[in-house]
């Protein structure tokens, strides 16, 4: 049975709740706190992944796999780029760093492509969801390459199209959001400021038609893992739109 948003809202405010304990506890500790972590470490992303195994040693720009069929992942920029491919379609790529939105954006309007190609190990979660309520608002399909990847904040730009087009070689991954260490803002407002950044990426899961449940598997994965979306849960989260 597919479970509900007001679950899923549920889920995500008990572990909020749990993360605020240990930022509590951090904050009363040393500077050097850190969640605790369960079980074997996680692979690296060049290992298969299968289901039920699907987390992978996620560090941006070191450990991401040379599966691009056009360039390196350590050639990308280290902030988003557009450019033109071919006719009306462009690649927007690289890291989505603090501020893009609106260097972005002005790109899209002056370039006006029909489809994006995404490539990048995310960034800036704000940014993103902005770049992708404009790409929405212009009505573009959004695509990615076989052999490449879109990893944590990147698929909210995938989200955005229209059209989505993820050819079963292609990567995508999420993760828990990074909110700032408990050493720079006191805990109730750390806490405060991440359950208000998740209920705002729920509500754009939302608008974009995307399942929100999609946060189980980024909420129950620390930042510096990746949990690597299989093809079938693609589907079940309603990124496929089959064309």
């Amino acid at each position: 049975m597919k479970l509900s948003v007001s679950r899923a809202l549920t889920g995500a405010l008990v572990l909020q709740i749990a993360l605020g304990a240990f930022l509590v506890v951090g904050d009363l500790g040393t500077a050097d706190f850190s969640l605790p972590r369960f079980g074997p470490s996680a692979p690296r992303l060049s290992q298969p992944v299968q289901p039920g195994d699907q987390r992978r040693t996620f560090a941006p720009n070191r450990d991401l796999p040379p599966l691009s069929p056009l360039r390196d992942p350590g050639d990308l920029p280290d902030r988003l780029t557009l450019t033109q491919t071919e006719g009306a379609t462009w690649r927007l790529e690289g890291t989505i760093a603090e501020g893009d939105a609106e260097r972005v954006i002005k790109a899209l309007d002056e370039s006006q492509p029909e489809t994006v190609i995404l490539q990048s190990p995310g960034g800036s979660v704000p940014d993103a969801l902005a770049i992708g309520r404009h790409i929405r608002e212009m009505g573009l399909g959004t695509r990615m390459l076989e052999g490449e990847f879109c990893y944590s904040a990147c698929p909210y730009l995938l989200a955005s199209g229209v059209t989505r087009n993820i050819p079963e070689g292609a990567s995508v991954g999420v993760h828990q959001h990074y909110f700032g260490e408990s050493t720079i803002l006191p805990a109730f407002v750390a806490v405060e400021q991440i359950q208000r950044g998740q209920g705002e990426v729920m509500e754009y899961l939302d608008e974009m038609g995307i399942d929100p449940m999609l946060l189980r598997p980024a909420l129950a994965t620390p930042s510096d893992q990746i949990y690597v979306l299989l093809p079938e849960e693609l589907t079940r989260y309603n990124f496929v739109t089959g064309s």
